[in-house]
């Protein structure tokens, strides 16, 4: 029987660099704060990218660490934004 690749670990890594492709591009969390009137909820982003609450909280903060985006706390929701430039 042969294995399909595609199950094994690592069939998600480049060839060449060994490298794992990215699940969620970074571009896809910016869009999703952009595309809502530049403010969105972790639970807006994470519909907007197709993942869950908790990986859009992950990289949203840590595209808040590198100051790609900022946030506030409204109530008990997290309210991300494009930094003003």
């Amino acid at each position: 029987m042969v294995a399909d690749v595609s199950d094994m670990p690592g069939a998600d890594r480049d060839e060449d660099s060994g490298q794992y492709s990215e699940t969620y591009p970074t571009a896809e969390f910016l869009d999703a704060v952009a595309d809502s009137g530049g403010m969105a909820s972790t639970q807006d982003v994470a519909d907007y990218v197709g993942c869950s609450y908790e990986t859009a909280y992950k990289k949203l903060r840590a595209l808040e660490s590198d100051g790609s985006v900022t946030s506030r706390k409204v109530a008990n929701a997290r309210l991300w934004q494009l930094p003003d430039e």
